[in-house]
């Protein structure tokens, strides 16, 4: 399957794998780089510059494909140059950047082979990637995990607007999980897929407790909801007793100081590392409710190209 975004990035499916913080490292990365698509890791859930260059020597022991690295920028204020020069040292082949203004990054790598994916949420962000010299953008609606934006436009209407806003390659991300999503996604115009919640139930996946696989499995349309929005940060998680204390210290306008030891790192690693689930939270997308099983990468790819295959064949009836 060729796209400008496979072009772009040297790979064979027009498959990225979501940054997911604290979840996306080297096994996740290298088996979605093994198997065709463009796996990534994250640079900031990282605690150093040492062990952002780490892992991705690990990455690079372990596939010769490109990858990526993502940096989820966003975070208070917290630095991130140290850790976006270590990628530059390190010349990897693509990096991405999500959760806030991505021009002090892009402009570090200006005058370099590595390519960069800008995440956006909406029309005008897109078009300002592009601009600040953004290779192509990952526009997420309303359905995804994580942090979204705050117009609450879904993927089906914000993805063909982002394509006609601007000339650079477009990836839509969220509530896409199978060859059916890869398809829509192409249909809208769009050149490629990110997916972030249907890697974490794979096997590659090792740092997902099997508990928060387990949720993902168990999960309905009503399993996820928005956290953080009344901080001007919406993001969505699985639904549980923590978020729904939450919502209610939203709904009392506690403010980020009130909430922050609610929307902690900690809190949210006490879900996925230890599987604590009444003691923390758990990002996820709305297509949780479309996740039947836990493959491995590989299996999963498989399956999404015969998808494709049948949908093509199907069209082509």
């Amino acid at each position: 399957m060729k796209t400008r975004v496979t072009d772009l990035l040297n790979i064979d499916l027009p498959i990225v794998q979501g940054g997911l913080a604290h979840l996306a490292y080297a096994e996740l990365a290298a088996a979605v780089s093994n198997a065709g698509g463009l796996g990534q890791i994250t640079a900031m859930s990282l605690p150093n510059e040492k062990a952002l260059r780490q892992e991705i020597h690990k990455v690079r022991e372990m596939t010769d494909n490109p990858f990526g690295v993502n940096f989820a920028i966003g975070q208070h204020g917290r630095p991130f140059e140290h850790m976006v020069q270590v990628a530059v040292d390190e010349q990897v082949p693509v990096i991405s950047v999500t959760g806030g203004n991505p021009k002090p990054v892009l402009e570090m790598f200006k005058g370099t082979e590595t390519k960069k994916l800008v995440l956006v949420a909406a029309k005008r962000q897109a078009v300002k990637a592009e601009e600040l010299g953004a290779d192509a953008v990952m526009v997420v609606g309303h359905e995804g995990g994580g942090h979204l934006g705050r117009d609450d436009i879904g993927t089906f209407v914000l993805t063909p607007e982002v394509v006609d806003s601007v000339n650079i390659p477009v990836i839509a991300s969220g509530g896409v999980s199978d060859g059916r999503g890869l398809m829509a996604a192409l249909a809208l115009g769009a050149e490629g897929i990110e997916m972030g919640t249907r890697f974490i139930a794979t096997k590659e996946c090792v740092h997902a407790h099997e508990s928060y696989k387990q949720s993902l499995l168990e999960a309905n349309e009503k399993s996820t909801v928005l956290i953080k929005k009344s901080i001007g940060a919406p993001a969505r998680a699985l639904k549980n007793s923590w978020t729904d204390q939450i919502l209610e210290l939203e709904e009392k306008e506690a403010g980020y100081e009130g909430l922050k030891n609610y929307i902690s790192g900690e809190a949210n690693k006490r879900y996925i590392y230890e599987g604590k689930q009444e003691e923390g939270f758990a990002w996820a997308g709305q297509v949780a409710m479309r996740i039947r099983d836990v493959p491995t990468v590989q299996e999963l790819f498989d399956t999404i190209k015969e998808e494709v295959e049948q949908i093509k064949t199907k069209w082509n009836q």
